[in-house]
């Protein structure tokens, strides 16, 4: 049986809401989980055209990025020194976080640049204050539902269906990871041009979750980045525009009250979701970094803080 089966089949980790109850999959039969330098298995080769826009866009961050990535770093260094003061390392040790970025669509471009440049820097932070960290981004395998949605079709097209398309869930650094290193060339793939599609939210933060539950650390801490809202295409048709942003609503606010790990969200750009309790608005993909690592410095302050 698969992640995402079993994910909706029995979970015993976070309280089911009635509303939650109410969402539901197609089928899962489609959906992947990939490590990041496994995405060719899902999407396929580049074609020589991306691979040159690939190869352009990984210049720019290598290159064009130094001094701001230098800035953060040195903000990152400032945060960690005062905490370090605080929290005794073996605290901090027992301590995990999950980045998780939204790859939707609308996130291509200078955002998705930034993006990945700024989960470096904070992910590098964290590790330095002896965290453990993992980093995860979350989109769909096609455009217009792909396998999900032809499987549906070739059943009579049966109303009410539920989410309507593969998603397509990516590890980028897992919490195993315990290196005190960068995410080097694993970031490539982040900026690949056929990788951001759609996004379903909801079920993005369910799975960072889980696998934080299953963390032995008993500190935790989820910090999504998003540019909006969720959006399918054929989710939306099938179901209503509400369908996959009441299910987020409703997952926010399981987790925030379950108390056991501490959520957080970065909103970069007018268009992000104002569901989130602990939240930042980001107007500048520029201030991304440090806006990031600030927001995981103050969370983990206060959680780890002696009474």
């Amino acid at each position: 049986m698969s992640f995402f089966k079993k994910m909706f089949a029995r979970r015993t980790t976070i309280p089911v809401s009635i509303a939650e109850k109410d969402y539901r999959a197609f089928t899962t039969d489609f959906d992947r989980i990939v490590r990041s330098e496994d995405l060719n298995k899902v999407l396929g080769p580049l074609s020589r055209e991306d691979a040159a826009i690939l190869d352009m866009a990984w210049q720019t961050l290598e290159l064009s990025l130094t001094s701001l990535q230098t800035e953060w770093t040195l903000a990152g260094m400032r945060i960690a020194s005062q905490i370090a003061m605080q929290i005794p390392r073996l605290k901090r040790e027992s301590s995990v976080v999950s980045l998780l970025v939204d790859h939707s669509g609308s996130m291509r471009g200078q955002s998705i640049l930034m993006a990945a440049a700024a989960l470096d820097a904070a992910q590098d932070f964290l590790r330095n204050l002896g965290c453990k960290v993992e980093v995860l981004g979350y989109t769909t395998a096609g455009w217009k539902g792909g396998d999900t949605r032809k499987r549906w079709q070739a059943l009579g097209s049966p109303p009410h269906p539920g989410r309507l398309c593969d998603l397509l869930h990516i590890i980028y650094r897992s919490a195993e990871d315990t290196r005190a290193s960068s995410l080097g060339h694993r970031l490539k793939n982040m900026l690949r041009p056929d990788l951001l599609k759609e996004n379903v939210d909801g079920e993005a933060l369910l799975w960072a979750s889980e696998r934080l539950f299953r963390a032995p650390e008993p500190h935790k801490f989820l910090l999504v980045l998003t540019d909006g809202v969720p959006m399918d295409d054929s989710t939306f048709a099938a179901n209503g525009p509400d369908f996959l942003t009441r299910h987020l609503q409703q997952v926010i606010s399981d987790l925030e009250s379950d108390g056991r790990l501490s959520l957080m969200a970065i909103k970069l750009g007018h268009q992000a979701t104002d569901f989130y309790k602990n939240s930042r608005h980001v107007d500048t993909p520029a201030h991304l970094g440090s806006e990031m690592i600030d927001m995981l410095g103050d969370a983990i302050g206060r959680k780890l803080a002696p009474n």
